[in-house]
């Protein structure tokens, strides 16, 4: 009996355990509130229990994003919508596999004590846009809807950094952002913010998306699957607890400012779902939204494609 023991015992050394998969995931941004879910669920084990060692890499916008994954150099991406798109119309080998926040939290911010209240508010204003960015190509919607007369608001270029510093120095009167975002550093500086969401003006578009290579889908559709997976439990488990989500975010960037973060989070949880997607799982994206999405896009982001929406996105991967 010790011989067949020791005989077991030895096999079972010999066989090495099964390897994690190595995975990099790239963020849209700087580290922040609403990227906690996804350090609570690398320190809860989420992602390690799926078979997946996960490093999680700073962004530097959505296109830059939705670029690098195209590129092969992360696995996955977090990605606004319209960057995505952009890149698919153009054959890019890339698509959504997990709609993540099915309304958008872009919008206008300013200081309260400016009086923009209405999108025609803006009309005899300064306006701080960054080129190429998610936010700059969706204000034409935005504009259009409102039937602004854009000739009428002065674009100032500014680097997204720096965006919120010259609102604070009033040389804007006001900030393309994130109202889960820049509307928070605003108020955390001690000021008063005022924001208009695109989403309740006319313009809402599907939000932040998570996206990979067409090669990883055909190639690792398993991987693809239980990225989600653990995806899912790490957001279920930050709206839980948001926060246990900060926690674990600043113990991954030191100097975050704790409650902040937490509003920012906080903001973006009801994001997670649309009207359209009420009732589905996170990640599910309704047809309908992407097909909005898709048609405002074209008609006043100047996208060019053929492509009908189900080119763009896929809840395939979603367990049923």
């Amino acid at each position: 009996m010790r011989g067949i023991l020791a005989l077991i015992a030895a096999i079972a050394l010999a066989v090495p355990a099964c390897a994690e998969d190595a995975v990099s995931f790239r963020l849209n941004w700087y580290m922040g509130g609403a990227h906690a879910p996804f350090f609570l669920g690398k320190e809860r084990g989420f992602y390690r229990d799926a078979g997946i060692d996960l490093t999680i890499n700073e962004g530097r916008g959505s296109a830059n994003t939705a670029q690098v994954v195209a590129a092969g150099t992360d696995t996955f991406g977090l990605a606004d919508s319209s960057s995505v798109m952009r890149l698919v119309s153009k054959d890019a080998g890339i698509r959504t596999v997990m709609s993540l926040l099915n309304t958008s939290a872009f919008g206008v911010i300013s200081l309260a004590e400016t009086g923009i209240h209405t999108p025609k508010d803006l009309e005899g204003k300064k306006l701080a846009i960054t080129a190429g960015d998610a936010l700059t190509q969706l204000f034409p919607a935005f504009a259009g809807f409102n039937k602004l007369d854009t000739s009428r608001i002065s674009l100032v270029q500014i680097d997204p950094a720096g965006k919120v510093v010259a609102l604070l120095e009033k040389r804007v009167d006001a900030i393309l952002g994130g109202l889960d975002e820049q509307y928070f550093l605003v108020k955390q500086k001690g000021f008063n913010p005022a924001g208009m969401a695109f989403a309740k003006n006319g313009a809402n578009t599907v939000g932040l998306t998570i996206l990979t290579q067409d090669a990883t889908i055909a190639g690792k559709p398993d991987l693809v699957r239980r990225f989600i997976v653990a995806t899912q439990k790490s957001w279920e488990a930050a709206k839980a607890d948001p926060d246990a989500a900060i926690a674990a975010l600043l113990k991954a960037k030191q100097g975050l400012d704790f409650e902040s973060q937490k509003n920012q989070l906080v903001t973006d949880l009801p994001n997670l779902w649309s009207p359209a997607t009420e009732g589905k799982p996170i990640g599910w994206g309704a047809p309908s939204d992407w097909e909005s999405t898709l048609k405002l896009l074209k008609q006043y982001g100047n996208l060019e494609t053929d492509k009908q929406a189900s080119a763009f996105f896929t809840n395939d991967f979603l367990p049923k």
